[in-house]
């Protein structure tokens, strides 16, 4: 059974943030479950730090990316908005080139909260990082809608 109230397909929601850091970062989305999201992200010049390695901003941005969609594919949008209120990130295994993919999983989905764990993997399937993220839903004022 789908937790989704909005039907949404990857290609439609990577659209949604290619003009803002989602897109900069090269963050597409590339699979919608019945419980779960799933994008990647490259890693590559875009997403490094200084030093060559996989940024943990650039993680953190793919997490709560991932999370915050998914949240609000699960509110109705009309009625409700969803924003970050907390995440975390441990950063696990360092990476230099490559694609990360996110996996986004539901928690807790509240009326007021839900909360979300995010993994994040490199292509031969090792965990690079995992989060927690909470979001808030919030009724929308008519100045939102």
């Amino acid at each position: 059974m789908s937790i989704w109230r909005v039907s949404q397909t990857p290609e439609e929601l990577t659209a949604r943030g290619s003009h803002s850091m989602p897109g900069f970062l090269g963050i597409r989305f590339v699979e919608v479950g019945p419980d779960y999201l799933r994008a990647s992200m490259p890693v590559n010049e875009r997403t490094h730090q200084p030093f060559g390695l996989l940024h943990g901003g650039a993680s953190v941005t793919l997490a709560e990316t991932v999370g915050s969609i998914g949240s609000m594919l699960c509110v109705d949008p009309e009625r409700h908005m969803c924003v970050g209120q907390e995440i975390n990130a441990n950063h696990l295994r360092s990476l230099a080139a490559g694609t990360v993919i996110a996996t986004a999983r539901p928690l807790h989905l509240g009326a007021r909260s839900h909360v979300w764990q995010i993994e994040i993997r490199d292509e031969s399937e090792r965990l690079v990082c995992v989060s927690r993220l909470t979001m808030a839903v919030v009724a929308r004022r008519p100045a939102d809608r």
